[in-house]
Formats: C-alpha cells, structure tokens, sequence
C-alpha cells in the first residue's frame, strides 16, 4: 500500500509539472498579442483547466490505464514510468522545448512495461494459463500496441497514440488554414461570404441535432428539468462548446465586411479569451485524464495482487474499476486542481517558442489557432484518444503561418520541434526502462 501512495504522489507532481510545462500552449497567443497580461494569462488558462471537471469523462483516463496490461507488470513498472515521465519533463522544460507531457507518460509507462517483460521472460515465448487453456504470448504483447474500436469506435493502443503524433498537429493545421481562409473570405464587401456562412451554421445546426444526447437517453439525469439535464448533460456540453466556438466565428464572418480595420482587431481581441479559455479547457481535460488513469492503474495492479483488500483509507477511497470506468470523486478532483495550480505556476520558457518563435502572431490569428486546437482537442477527447495539446497548437499556429505564405513559418524552429516530438516516446521508454531495472534492486 505504501509503494501505491508513492504512485499517486508521484503522479500529482507529474501533474503540476505538465501544468506549468503546457502552460503555454493555452496562453502563448494571447500572449503574444497582448490581450492578456502573462500573469493575467495564467490565471485565465488554470480557471478553465480547472473547469473542465465539469465538462469531460474519463474516456482518455480509460485509454491510458490500458496502455500495458494490468495483469501482467507490477507497480514498480508503474513507479519507473511516472519517474522517468517527471524527469523528461523537467529537462524539456529547463532547454523549453514544447515536447508533449502526454507522450511523455505514455512512452514512460509502455518502456518500464516491456523492460519487465524482458527481464521475466527475456526476448522469448512464454505460455500462460487462460480459463483452462494454454495459451503462447510474446514477451512485447504486455504493452496494448493496438485495439479495435468497440460500438463502432475508433481504435485505441500505443501505435494509435503514437498515429497521433503526426495527426493530432496535421488535424489542428488543417482546420486553422480552413478557419482563416473563411475569416479572409468573409471580409471581402460581397454577399456571397455571407450566404456561405449561413450554409455553415445550418450544417453545424443539423450535424449537433443528431449527435446531441436527448434527455430520455441520459442515464442519470442531474436534474428533475428535461431542460437543464440536457444542457447539463457531460456529452452535450462539449459539443455545445463546439457550437460557441464556431458560431462565434460565424457571427464575426457575417459583419466582418462592414468592420473598420481598428474595430475588426478589438473584436477579435475580444474573441481571443473565448478561444484561449476553450482551449484551455481541452487541455485540462485531455491531460488530467492522463494521470487518472495512470493512478487507475497503479490501484488496478494493486488490486491483482491483493484481491481482497480493503482500499479505503479513513476518508480517503481508492475502488477504481478498470473495467467499468468508475472511481472516487476525489480523484479527478484532484487532479484538475493540480494542473490548475500547475499552470499558474507558469511556463515562461516555452511561452516564447510557442508565442514568437514559429510564426508571428496577431488577434486574427491567436483566435484562429485557439479556435482550431481547441476543437481538434475536443474531437480526440470524444474518441478517447489522448492527444499532445503541444502538438495541436503547434500544427495550429503553423496553419495560421502557411495561410500568409510559407515563408512566414520558421522551419527551422518547426524541423527543431519534431525531432523533441518524434523522440520523446523512445526517450521516455529507454529512460524509464533504465529507472525500472534501478528499482529492481531495492525493491
């Protein structure tokens, strides 16, 4: 019990870490285009990281307590992952470079795994026992390199995660080009702008009608109103969010013609705290989800070595199931308010690399690549995937970048960040699977 204590500690430092290590991606533009001051700043991302408590399940959580097998490594597998997480973030964070947290805790949990699989079984075959039968496995398939997708569902595993390397970005790219090619349409004195966004908003209408859950097919509603209930609902507040998100651009589109160039940029301004607070939102969800269900983990493996133990402490309840997706409120409680506190602390080193360094930025654009991250990190929170908030605004400030002119992106401080993002898995894996056989020998 001490030994799965340490874990959860561990992983809540890992969580104030990725605060102040991500901090940047929610604040850089806004930053950047002065908006807000820094201190301002920080203070508006840890409000909406700590809000998205309220707004996201536990579908990320889920995909990462999965990323090994439960059944089959231990809890100093677990221990060496979130170490050599903590470490890689904290060197990241001193050089500022905007590596992803995410990726981080994943290659760190996935190397101290397979290291612990060659050190029982070395690179051979081993046979196991399952419902009475025989059954031959490979010493690398303790790690969840790949699942299909269930109910018709996206795929999950470490070869999905490691997909969404190059997706994640290329997704928050492409819909920050589309978004500013709209935004530079729209300003043109003509009507056509304009019925082309009245087409928009019907679409988005008739596309969030058939994904909107109703109140009959909510299991348990919050409140006696059919109203509230569904405006309540966990599911339908992201896509609500969605809906500001882009109705808001929309509405600007439909009036950005008859805006003098001076209004046009305080209203955009002014757009730019609705886009870096959901944006900020994404982030809290996607990566507090991360440590929730690295602790899952650490109780589920805990709980397989002793199967009838009581895991409550006084107060403090630690009966997460796995398999239902359940656990104490205390818990993602907790880790919003971590990664809150995290942020606050700020990240002033790679502030400067996000805000300045790729492309310069101004209101237009800050909404731009907010706007685009914070959706592409909405849809990929739907689907379980967890995702680099890095990565996303990166690929999203790039997009706003190509649609000036090529030119306008510094490459050579892109070409820098992927090879960090390529690396961080490997990295992570060899370092955690260097700290896992360090710990073999004193635990």
């Amino acid at each position: 019990m001490t030994l799965l204590i340490v874990i959860i500690i561990l992983a809540l430092i890992f969580d104030y870490i990725n605060g102040f290590h991500d901090a940047a991606n929610s604040i850089a533009t806004i930053v950047a285009t002065k908006v807000l001051t820094p201190f301002q700043a920080v203070f508006w991302a840890a409000f909406f990281n700590f809000l998205a408590y309220w707004v996201f399940g536990f579908g990320v959580a889920d995909t990462v307590a999965k990323t090994a097998k439960t059944d089959s490594i231990n809890l100093t597998v677990i221990l060496a992952g979130v170490i050599a997480a903590i470490v890689w973030n904290l060197i990241t964070w001193w050089k500022g470079i905007p590596s992803s947290s995410s990726h981080t805790l994943i290659g760190g949990f996935a190397g101290a795994a397979l290291a612990h699989a060659i050190s029982l079984h070395g690179f051979s075959d081993y046979t196991v026992i399952q419902d009475g039968v025989e059954v031959t496995k490979h010493w690398y398939t303790i790690v969840n390199w790949y699942k299909p997708g269930e109910d018709g569902g996206l795929p999950s595993g470490v070869s999905v995660i490691i997909a969404f390397i190059v997706l994640a970005p290329l997704i928050g790219m492409i819909i920050s080009y589309f978004i500013s090619l709209w935004l530079m349409y729209s300003s043109r004195k003509s009507i056509y702008p304009k019925i082309f966004t009245v087409c928009l908003m019907l679409l988005v209408l008739l596309f969030l009608s058939s994904v909107l859950v109703g109140y009959d097919d909510i299991k348990k509603p919050r409140f006696e109103s059919q109203f509230w209930s569904v405006i309540t609902e966990q599911h339908n507040i992201k896509w609500f969010l969605v809906a500001v998100i882009f109705y808001s651009i929309a509405i600007f589109n439909l009036v950005f013609s008859s805006l003098p160039t001076s209004k046009a940029e305080k209203v955009l301004k002014k757009m730019q705290l609705l886009s870096s607070a959901a944006f900020s939102l994404g982030h809290g969800g996607n990566d507090s989800q991360k440590v929730m269900g690295i602790i899952a983990a650490a109780v589920a493996v805990y709980l397989n070595s002793n199967p009838n133990v009581d895991m409550t402490i006084g107060w403090l309840s630690l009966d997460v199931d796995i398999e239902k997706g359940t656990m104490p409120g205390w818990i993602p409680l907790t880790c919003y308010t971590v990664i809150a506190l995290g942020t606050l602390s700020g990240g002033w080193k790679i502030v400067k690399t996000m805000g300045s360094k790729i492309t310069k930025v101004n209101a237009f654009e800050g909404v731009v690549a907010e706007s685009a991250g914070a959706l592409t990190l909405f849809i990929t929170e739907h689907f379980k995937i967890p995702v680099s908030t890095t990565h996303t605004i990166t690929g999203s400030i790039i997009g706003v970048g190509v649609t000036k002119r090529v030119s306008a992106v510094r490459w050579g401080v892109t070409v820098k960040l992927l090879w960090a993002w390529v690396l961080t898995i490997p990295v992570s894996a060899i370092l955690a699977a260097l700290v896992y056989y360090t710990l073999k020998l004193f635990l």
